[in-house]
């Protein structure tokens, strides 16, 4: 009887467990549920209609904005804007943060989303997806908004999820009690519970990463692709190599069969010496559903769960996977710092 519950249904269930969570949490799931079928019909006729290329701007990281990101940034903050849960919301889009219009109820909650992650594969019809991270203000209802109520550290999420626009549309989220599955029957137009209580294996035989930037890492990072790729003692083999390019995909194939996704720093560009992905929106959420699927993630040091922002767009490494195959990690950069400077 899995198949027939809902995502609605499922956190009416287990609202009880969720810390604080009210109607007003559930409604706020209800607009991302709703965004997420909107984005899923442009997105499956993307090929069919003007929103493929690029809307001739850039965002806030200095990449040019593609059409369908664009739409469903749009979607994402009219939809959310009313939910009467947020007291603010944040896009990878959007330099700042994005304020609830007046007129509009407000909540507690704060969204920090991205809202169309790995488009720059949207024109070879590669899966996407959508990212977002749930937070709890911090300051009284009636005061105003700090930055410690949008810059906390991970482990604060109230819930984090992913929604996956491939052969089938997926959204794939926690509240902090297990991660769950539900999977989007066009036939009812519901996310139906599909993979319930998703655990990640303990150890992988899949290594993600761009190998293209072989030549801009340090020794270190270095050392961690020759341990995948070498047969090691804990396998006889050495690992395959599985790179798609879109986050929200590489990390879901990993969430199913087991494996490390990595993004290292590297010295391509001077002005982003802490890595690509974003704390918040990015490696912060992924970072919270693997941990609660039983997996780990670091910035190859520090968990990223513990990490306290600096900015809203702060970058950081990520390593994020498979318990043993990112403790691996964690190893190789221990010794490195450890070992003595030539």
């Amino acid at each position: 009887m899995s198949q027939q519950i809902t995502v609605t249904e499922h956190l009416l269930l287990h609202q009880k467990q969720v810390p604080m969570a009210t109607g007003r949490f559930t409604r706020l799931f209800n607009e991302l549920i709703l965004s997420a079928k909107i984005i899923t019909r442009e997105v499956s006729k993307a090929g069919l209609v003007d929103v493929l290329g690029f809307t001739g701007e850039t965002n806030v990281q200095g990449e040019e904005v593609k059409k369908l990101d664009d739409f469903a940034n749009r979607v994402l903050i009219h939809r959310l804007s009313r939910c009467g849960a947020l007291c603010a919301m944040a896009s990878e889009e959007n330099a700042d943060i994005i304020e609830i219009p007046d007129g509009l109820p407000t909540g507690d909650y704060f969204v920090i989303f991205d809202p169309l992650d790995g488009s720059s594969n949207i024109d070879a019809n590669v899966s996407i997806g959508t990212i977002f991270s749930i937070y709890r203000r911090k300051s009284p209802s009636d005061s105003q908004l700090m930055s410690s109520d949008i810059l906390q550290k991970g482990s604060e999420q109230v819930a984090a999820g992913y929604i996956l626009y491939g052969s089938s549309t997926m959204m794939v989220f926690t509240t902090g009690d297990g991660v769950n599955g539900f999977t989007l029957d066009p036939s009812v137009g519901e996310f139906l519970l599909s993979h319930p209580d998703i655990r990640i294996p303990e150890q992988g035989k899949i290594y993600s990463v761009n190998e293209g930037y072989y030549h801009y890492w340090d020794k270190p990072t270095l050392d961690v692709l020759a341990h995948f790729k070498a047969a090691g003692v804990s396998r006889r083999k050495p690992y395959s190599l599985r790179y798609i390019g879109s986050l929200v995909s590489d990390f879901h194939r990993n969430m199913v069969y087991g494996g490390i996704f990595m993004y290292p720093a590297d010295n391509r560009d001077p002005s982003k010496p802490g890595g690509k992905l974003r704390l918040m929106c990015e490696a912060a959420p992924m970072a919270f559903i693997v941990e609660q699927a039983g997996g780990m993630a670091i910035d190859g040091q520090r968990r990223i769960l513990d990490i306290v922002p600096d900015h809203l767009h702060q970058r950081v490494p990520l390593f994020v996977g498979s318990r043993k195959d990112v403790e691996q990690v964690l190893e190789i950069y221990s010794q490195a710092s450890q070992a003595p400077q030539e």
